[in-house]
């Protein structure tokens, strides 16, 4: 497609998105449950089909060469597929955010103010490999009262395509328009730059994937973006933790997956404990053949270290490498969180209340926790149902980004005939 036939046709999307988000932000909270049920059982039906398009993919994968790590984000199973349509449900099950009132009050003229939860508007996902998220994307965006234009990575256009039919089945079902979903069919990425560019029907840019995506995205685009780059998380270990909880939160952290956003990447352990606790954890992880970097304090202890380079201490790694710093106190564990890390997530195990909630107070992360693994930072796990992503943002949504945070909130003022003096 010519650069210029890429535009109109994203031009087009865009209007047509725009005209549907107006239906889908007045749409009853039932109809948009009908259509999730739909598209759920949609899923269900054409498993086949999902799975013969997903074939086509994974073939045009490998024989690109494309890395194992890509092709396994790329496969979609029975199970995948299952879980996909469950998802959906779930989606459906949680309460709508639309039209909630909050903080409503009366003020001395008489006047009643509040806020109200209200759509975005039109919301640009981009995503690479993963082709769940055009199931996610789609329910979420739409229980939130927004419709939404996805454009997903190149090596999963079938699979999307595949998706994205049963998506329309179901908002068709419930009679509501097919263009509150549109998934990008072309694969040039002109695409995405006219998409991130397009201020006029699009609200907000969503991006998923890797580094050199979104910063290319935060990068040039027009449209706000809710976005995080990087998960350099933390564990820091302080001298009045509870031993046996310190072993299992750090090893939890670290080891339970290795290729995700929430995983911990660098290890803090307090001067006092470090001697007693270094030698057990290291244990843990050389037996589960993580790779260990540490400063020349942890090296002291941990002879089978390798010693980590100040680079180290800024590298979400995804994989199974960990640097591990002895720290003096609990300041120096927050001033190298505020310095080194990406304002992700961020965790210290304590049995001191008072050192518990200045960290809480003082580090300045989406999510701060106390006494449990970095690992639970997610929409599931917040009971937020599910999750379009993770904002390391200050502004709009921060933290998993759940229903609420693709909602915006308006003021409402309820009066009965006052008038301002």
């Amino acid at each position: 497609m010519h650069s210029t036939d890429i535009k109109s046709y994203m031009q087009s999307i865009g209007r047509k998105a725009r005209a549907a988000s107006c239906l889908i932000a007045k749409a009853e909270t039932t109809t948009k449950n009908q259509a999730l049920i739909a598209m759920a059982e949609a899923i269900g039906r054409n498993e086949q089909e999902l799975l013969t398009a997903n074939a086509h993919d994974l073939d045009t994968a490998k024989t690109k060469g494309l890395e194992a790590a890509l092709v396994d984000r790329l496969t979609l199973s029975v199970k995948g597929i299952a879980n996909m349509a469950e998802g959906l449900l779930q989606i459906a099950a949680l309460a709508d955010p639309v039209g909630e009132i909050s903080g409503l009050n009366y003020r001395p003229s008489g006047i009643q103010v509040g806020k109200m939860r209200v759509p975005l508007g039109v919301i640009g996902i981009i995503y690479e490999a993963r082709p769940n998220v055009t199931a996610d994307a789609a329910g979420l965006c739409l229980k939130a009262g927004n419709a939404a234009i996805l454009r997903g990575g190149s090596e999963a256009i079938y699979s999307n395509q595949a998706i994205a039919a049963c998506v329309r089945k179901g908002l068709k079902i419930a009679g509501l328009p097919e263009t509150a979903v549109q998934v990008v069919e072309t694969t040039d990425r002109t695409a995405v730059g006219e998409l991130i560019t397009m201020q006029d029907y699009v609200d907000v840019i969503v991006p998923r994937g890797g580094k050199g995506l979104i910063e290319r995205i935060s990068n040039e685009a027009r449209v706000p973006v809710i976005k995080h780059l990087d998960g350099v998380c933390h564990v820091y270990i302080d001298d009045q933790a509870d031993f046996d909880k310190a072993v299992k939160i750090a090893d939890n952290a670290k080891t339970q997956r290795y290729g995700t956003c929430n995983t911990m990447e660098t290890l803090l352990v307090h001067s006092n404990i470090a001697e007693e606790i270094l030698p057990v954890l290291s244990k843990i992880y050389l037996d589960k053949n993580v790779e260990l970097r540490g400063d020349d304090a942890a090296r002291a202890i941990i002879a089978q270290m390798n010693p980590a380079t100040e680079a180290d201490w800024l590298t979400e790694y995804l994989a199974p490498v960990l640097s591990i710093r002895v720290v003096a106190d609990l300041d120096q564990a927050i001033d190298h969180i505020n310095c080194y890390g990406s304002q992700h997530t961020d965790a210290i195990v304590t049995e001191n209340y008072s050192r518990a909630r200045r960290f809480l107070r003082e580090v300045d992360s989406s999510s701060v926790m106390v006494n449990t693994t970095t690992r639970f930072a997610d929409g599931f796990e917040y009971g937020l149902g599910a999750e379009i992503g993770i904002s390391t943002d200050k502004i709009h949504a921060r933290g998993p980004v759940g229903l609420e945070g693709l909602t915006c909130q308006k003021y409402i003022v309820l009066g009965d005939g006052q008038i301002r003096q």
